[in-house]
């Protein structure tokens, strides 16, 4: 899943990117609010981490750009302000979620698994499909009570599949949603992991099928 971290301190920033891609996310960093905007536009992310005291445009008009745009991506504002007031202002605005800095990073990554679990109406961060246990905040995938070993990037194809049954997911939308801007990837890669994944999910009720000039797509069926 990728992630847009909008944030103008480089110590923090470094601290939160490298949490972060140690769990498998993508990351894209913005160091000021028009450069937010910039990638915002380019991009696909499935969660906004936004700083409010930003240099060139401040984190409260980036979001009230976003949303003027009838963007849905959720955003979750990482900020020193912590007034009542100033909570209440920024969430009536479009954020989804609030938290007042110094923060713990493991607080942040829990955060960001509960505003990606709600588009798909999940609320807990475990899903079980069948044989198949998939733990977003253990990081854990399990097939009939075993662990099975999986790669980060394979963790969070399969992350992606789940959130989106049924729904054909072309390659290009694959990379966008696995790759951050820095990272150069060919369309070929995706056809390794969603290989890989498959020889990995080989016994359980999730099948991914190829469809052909269009990408690919997960469907659930009974075990024979």
């Amino acid at each position: 899943m990728r992630i847009l971290l909008v944030e103008d301190s480089p110590d923090q920033a470094t601290a939160v990117i490298a949490r972060l891609r140690r769990s498998g996310y993508a990351v894209d960093w913005a160091k000021d609010g028009e450069h937010a905007d910039q990638f915002s536009r380019q991009g696909v992310y499935d969660v906004i981490l936004l700083d409010l005291i930003l240099p060139k445009v401040d984190g409260e008009v980036f979001l009230e750009r976003l949303r003027a745009r009838n963007s849905t991506v959720p955003v979750l504002v990482m900020t020193a302000r912590g007034g009542l007031d100033e909570k209440i202002r920024v969430l009536d605005i479009g954020a989804d979620d609030y938290v007042v800095k110094p923060f713990d990073l493991s607080e942040i990554e829990a955060r960001i698994r509960a505003l990606l679990r709600r588009p798909q109406g999940r609320a807990s961060s475990a899903m079980t499909i069948g044989n198949l246990v998939f733990d977003l905040t253990r990081r854990r995938v399990e097939i009939d009570n075993h662990h099975v070993p999986i790669g980060k990037r394979e963790f969070r194809l399969l992350e992606l599949f789940l959130g989106n049954l049924d729904r054909t997911l072309s390659k290009d939308a694959i990379l966008d949603h696995l790759f951050s801007f820095d990272e150069a990837a060919a369309p070929n890669v995706v056809e390794l992991y969603v290989s890989r994944l498959r020889k990995k999910l080989a016994g359980t009720a999730i099948e991914i099928r190829t469809i052909w000039g269009e990408g690919y797509i997960a469907e659930i069926h009974e075990r024979k």
